[in-house]
């Protein structure tokens, strides 16, 4: 009887120590995306520091320190998908100003030689078996669509030289040049707006869509990077409970072999202390292949694959999450998501681009009619044959007079010889034109715009109801799972004395073990579940969330 008084407060020491493994306590609060929440008065006591725990798996103890903003900040530089997404609004930007290079001035140039050989086709030049003409062009000018107005003028200014051996030319060596400008004015269609003015408004759009996108993939990421770091913290704190519950299973399989080596307890009894050690030696193994999965997890959000050593890194958390339950206004924040979340404003600039196809279509369908400008002065000069009259009033080439190109430019820029003239184009279609179809079409895409950012709304307005709504079911959780704990543990403690005085047997103070150790892990869900379900809160009214 001496030695089973001695083996029974042995055991009761090893089941009272399984009660101080280290809890999931309180830490510093976690706001991800500045939403401003307010603390909650009474707040529920928090579990409370437990001694020291389990020692660390290598994977864990050896791995790089990182507290939760660290490892966001890793993110933001290293995250695969925010670097691509970084590249769309540099892109979108290039399509913007292709877009404004439609209105940019060129330059217009061009140079031409030609020579050609005709038999005669007048009397005067029967005299010659072959006709031969030369002719040297050159053109230079500038060219630019308007802005406003959709107009667009073009100035050239150009030069010739040709050579010509027909009898009747009186110009064989003939010298030109001219200055020309003509300028189009559309009245109606094409006034307003037309397909270069259009394409700018829908480019500059997509440029905040991508903007927006970049915002959106920063906020998933940061996101998804905080419920890593949480899934982390609960994979290790997982393992600890699993490996303080070995613990006490092994103590208590020790002292029931001890107890039927003295006689004082059938070997068919432990039996059920040994497969409770099985059960937690599972329970072990499988808490290890959290730990590495739950790594893999956040190494793929934090680091680029090209890193040296990717694969073989591993993190330590330094923080703990905090149970401080926040106040929370639904209202407001769903008011905030349907302002300022990027899906919505996303869309309304879709529906913006699909507004400005509207006002394009309504202008195509007007009449066109363009006003068109010319003005122009010419110069001529070379070597001209000079006639006077012969017999039976034929010309008779008596001389050649010379004007030079200098002459020739005198004669332009004088003014002396010019044209101009103005012209009004018009023209309208027949029948159902392409304008008459895109503007059905546009017109019906907006509507259905309509029904979808009302589908919209209405979901954006659930997610944030249903955010909150797991906030708060996880506060309560947190609540019932606490007092479940302390009811674990005054049990336990319980059946330790009964045990003691032989009241009770070892499997009901195994399952006083086995309970407490469940008790312990649901509230260190709840904790984790709780502080994620605040990150997705906050990052619900900035991002769609996934």
């Amino acid at each position: 009887m001496r030695l089973d008084q001695q083996i029974r407060p042995s055991i009761a020491r090893a089941a009272m120590s399984g009660t101080l493994v280290v809890m999931f306590a309180s830490g510093l609060p976690m706001s991800a995306f500045g939403q401003v929440l307010q603390p909650q008065q009474p707040a529920p006591t928090a579990p409370a520091a437990r001694p020291a725990q389990e020692p660390q798996p290598a994977s864990v103890a050896n791995g790089t320190s990182v507290s939760m903003e660290e490892a966001v900040r890793m993110a933001l530089e290293n995250n695969l998908g925010i670097q691509g997404e970084r590249l769309n609004p540099q892109i979108q930007s290039y399509a913007v100003a292709r877009a404004n290079a439609v209105w940019a001035p060129s330059l217009i140039s061009s140079f031409t030689r030609s020579n050609s050989t005709a038999p005669p086709t007048d009397f005067l030049s029967s005299t010659a078996a072959v006709v031969t003409n030369g002719n040297l062009f050159s053109q230079a000018g500038i060219q630019q669509a308007m802005r406003r107005g959709g107009g667009s003028y073009q100035v050239t200014f150009d030069g010739s030289r040709g050579t010509s051996d027909a009898p009747n030319n009186a110009f064989p060596l003939s010298l030109r040049s001219n200055f020309s400008g003509i300028y189009n004015q559309p009245l109606l269609r094409n006034f307003k707006i037309d397909s270069n003015r259009a394409t700018l408004l829908q480019q500059r759009n997509n440029q905040t869509i991508a903007d927006l996108q970049l915002q959106q993939r920063v906020t998933q990421t940061e996101r998804n990077v905080r419920a890593a770091y949480y899934g982390l913290i609960g994979s290790i704190q997982g393992l600890t409970v699993a490996q303080e519950s070995l613990r006490v299973a092994r103590d208590t399989l020790k002292n029931n072999q001890t107890r039927v080596e003295v006689g004082t307890m059938a070997a068919i009894d432990i039996t059920s202390a040994e497969a409770e050690v099985a059960s937690n030696e599972e329970a072990v193994i499988i808490a290890e292949s959290q730990i590495q999965s739950a790594q893999d997890q956040l190494r793929a959000l934090v680091l680029n694959p090209s890193q040296p050593g990717f694969w073989t890194t591993t993190f330590n958390p330094t923080e703990m999450p905090t149970l401080t339950p926040q106040a929370l206004d639904v209202e407001a924040a769903v008011k905030h998501a349907l302002e300022n979340r990027t899906d919505i404003q996303q869309f309304k600039k879709q529906m913006a681009n699909t507004d400005v196809a509207v006002k394009l279509s309504e202008n195509q369908r007007l009449p066109g009619v363009d006003l068109q400008a010319r003005y122009g002065v010419t110069g001529v000069g070379g070597t001209r044959n000079v006639y006077d009259q012969g017999e039976g009033g034929l010309p008779i080439l008596s001389g050649t007079s010379l004007r030079g190109f200098g002459d020739v430019l005198r004669d332009v820029f004088g003014n002396d010889f010019r044209t101009w003239s103005f012209a009004l184009n018009i023209s309208y279609p027949l029948g159902q034109s392409v304008a008459d179809a895109a503007l059905a079409q546009n017109k019906l895409q907006q509507r259905q715009e309509g029904s979808n950012l009302t589908e919209l709304e209405l979901a954006i307005t659930n997610q944030v109801r249903d955010a909150a709504r797991r906030v708060q079911t996880n506060l309560k959780r947190v609540e019932a799972t606490t007092k479940a704990r302390e009811f674990a543990e005054k049990r336990l403690d319980a059946e330790n004395k009964r045990f003691n005085v032989g009241l009770s047997s070892t499997f009901e103070l195994t399952q006083a073990q086995r309970d407490l150790s469940r008790a312990r892990s649901s509230e260190l869900s709840a904790i984790i579940d709780y502080n994620q379900s605040l990150v997705d809160f906050e990052a619900v009214q900035v991002a769609p969330i996934r």
